[in-house]
């Protein structure tokens, strides 16, 4: 598990084993072809244990560059500028959610693609509840700098 600090200590004391406490700007090279590093990302960061709310450390996105490709997952976000800067060096690909509500929309995820520069763009965080329902087509539409990838559950993407 390499999460932020608080998150990875928390899994810790649940039991999991292999866990790297990492924080926003730090970046590890765990191996040859695989590295991380994690970005910001503006949302709340909690796990809720029975009537417990319980902080989890700052969200965050994270950049990871395996087997000679980049790709950055915001997790959940608002569009921030910063994005600017992490796409300087080049991605192979951006999963960016588009449901709204609790994160990016249509319109700012498709900001964010102009921002990040991505090869491909993959759409998430979407259609799961109603109040973030939104059409990955329309997305698609309104990204003209990226190809558009949509998955159905259980596909997978080849970089």
């Amino acid at each position: 598990i390499i999460a932020p600090f608080e998150l990875a200590m928390y899994c810790q004391q649940k039991g999991a084993q292999k866990v790297h406490p990492m924080h926003i700007g730090g970046s590890k090279r765990f191996s040859d072809n695989f590295w991380v590093k994690l970005t910001i990302a503006h949302h709340g960061s909690c796990v809720i244990e029975g009537d417990k709310i319980i902080y989890t450390g700052n969200p965050c996105g994270f950049v990871v560059e395996l087997d000679g490709k980049k790709f950055y997952h915001s997790g959940d976000t608002g569009l921030f500028l910063d994005m600017q800067l992490i796409g300087e060096n080049g991605l192979d690909l951006a999963i960016l959610p588009i449901g709204d509500n609790f994160t990016m929309g249509i319109k700012d995820a498709a900001k964010a693609v102009e921002f990040l520069k991505p090869k491909k763009v993959l759409p998430i965080h979407y259609d799961t509840w109603d109040i973030i329902s939104a059409d990955p087509q329309e997305f698609k539409k309104a990204v003209k700098s990226s190809e558009v990838v949509i998955l159905k559950p259980n596909e997978t993407i080849n970089l």
